[in-house]
């Protein structure tokens, strides 16, 4: 786990991923334990997922440039906790192949 976090409140926290695939990829990770995207229930933070994904995607220059969230559920993450990859930038816009 980094050190230091690209952003973190009490239920979220968002660092660079190890393996990066695209300029800037980075998780964006819930504290409380869920371990598959079916098992997350609770609204509010689903919510709060999508608004610090867009947060973020704003705050790194991907508006406009295209960006990519992937997660992985159903048995095809390798990490047993909750996370989403948000990669950019995507696309034509950008200046990359698709």
């Amino acid at each position: 786990m980094p050190k230091e976090f690209t952003y973190e409140d009490s239920e979220i926290m968002v660092f660079p991923d190890i393996n990066p695939v695209k300029p800037l990829h980075f998780l964006v990770v819930p504290k409380k334990h869920v371990s598959d995207l079916l098992e997350l229930t609770d609204d509010g933070l689903k919510s709060k997922i999508l608004d610090t994904v867009g947060k973020i995607a704003k705050d790194q220059g991907l508006d406009g440039k295209g960006f990519r969230v992937v997660v992985n559920g159903g048995g095809a993450q390798v990490i047993d906790h909750l996370h989403f990859h948000l990669m950019g930038p995507m696309g034509m816009k950008a200046g990359w192949g698709a």
